[in-house]
């Protein structure tokens, strides 16, 4: 079977490719199936560079967001038959820890065995590509949206970050409930495909600090509620913290899921209190933010942006255009 391992913690240059790895073997509460597709995700690269804290057995099947069609059936599997197309949710349980293609083989192969809790079906309305690339970037943008940030139509959204993966998604999910959206990110390329998507004010902040534009864009906060954005969505971290709260209006929130550019962030007390912030986590997904984004999907709602499809034996070529920040939302693999 072809498969791409990460052998080892590196650069690029750690990625094999091969054509002889083992073939999956169902244990009898199993099912296999044959990939159609794998999203990258910048958790890929984390994990072949090394996380602190989370012990990883090397070489490992990278690749946690995949879609594809039963072809083998365990003996004690029931609900399922060869031939469904399933979405793969990667979380473990049972007692087991971490996600598919990262604490155990995942996606960038041929072909998976795995357990049925892992499954969601597909309707047929919706490819398997575009189930693939849901999620740890669309699943993740949709708890944060509408289950911790109960976004609506009608709010002023600030999305930092916006080009990746979850930003893209974030952008989209808030227009598709009828927000209006401020998306920022750091070429013109990238701001017109954003502007293509329906941001209503795109922000380039390597040329404009973010808290400027949105003063411009919308006013500065006040105290009789005039200026600001209702929502602003901040995993970056890092240095722009401050400034994000200088964004948000009085009762307004403050959403986010990671911390890209750094976890130790400087905040400002003065706005938390006068302002009445709401600052609100998120992590991860539920099976049913997975459901509803491929009811959307199928309803005509949204359409996942997958800016590229690369074979799988080019996944060091996917890795480098994510980490070179080339993508404006997901990058495929298809064996």
């Amino acid at each position: 079977m072809r498969a791409v391992l990460t052998t080892a913690h590196g650069d690029r240059s750690v990625l094999k490719y091969v054509a002889d790895y083992p073939e999956p073997r169902p244990a009898s509460g199993e099912v296999v199936i044959d990939i159609a597709a794998t999203a990258l995700n910048f958790h890929d690269i984390f994990t072949r560079r090394g996380m602190p804290g989370i012990k990883i057995n090397l070489p490992v099947v990278v690749g946690s967001d995949m879609a594809g069609v039963i072809t083998q059936v365990g003996s004690e599997v029931s609900g399922w038959r060869v031939g469904d197309r399933v979405l793969v949710d990667p979380i473990l349980r049972e007692g087991r820890f971490g996600m598919l293609g990262e604490t155990v083989d995942g996606g960038r192969a041929e072909r998976l065995a795995l357990a049925p809790y892992h499954l969601i079906p597909v309707p047929d309305a919706v490819s398997l590509e575009d189930a693939a690339a849901l999620p740890l970037a669309y699943g993740t943008a949709h708890r944060m949206m509408f289950i911790r940030g109960q976004v609506k139509a009608g709010d002023t959204v600030l999305v930092l970050g916006a080009s990746g993966g979850v930003g893209v998604a974030c952008v989209q999910l808030a227009k598709m409930v009828g927000a209006t959206v401020i998306a920022c990110a750091s070429s013109e390329a990238k701001l017109a495909k954003l502007k293509a998507l329906g941001a209503d004010h795109v922000v380039d902040y390597v040329k404009t600090p973010f808290k400027q534009a949105v003063h411009d864009i919308v006013g500065k906060p006040r105290m009789d509620r005039s200026g600001g954005v209702d929502v602003a969505v901040n995993f970056t971290g890092g240095d722009t913290w401050e400034d994000t709260q200088r964004c948000v209006k009085l009762g307004g929130r403050i959403l986010t899921c990671g911390a890209t550019a750094g976890y130790a962030v400087s905040m400002d007390l003065r706005y938390l209190w006068t302002f009445e912030h709401d600052m609100r986590g998120s992590d991860g997904w539920a099976r049913e933010d997975l459901a509803a984004l491929m009811d959307y999907i199928a309803a005509g709602k949204i359409a996942p942006v997958i800016d590229a499809v690369l074979p799988l034996e080019e996944a060091a070529e996917a890795e480098r255009m994510i980490e070179d920040r080339e993508v404006v939302g997901k990058v495929l693999l298809k064996p």
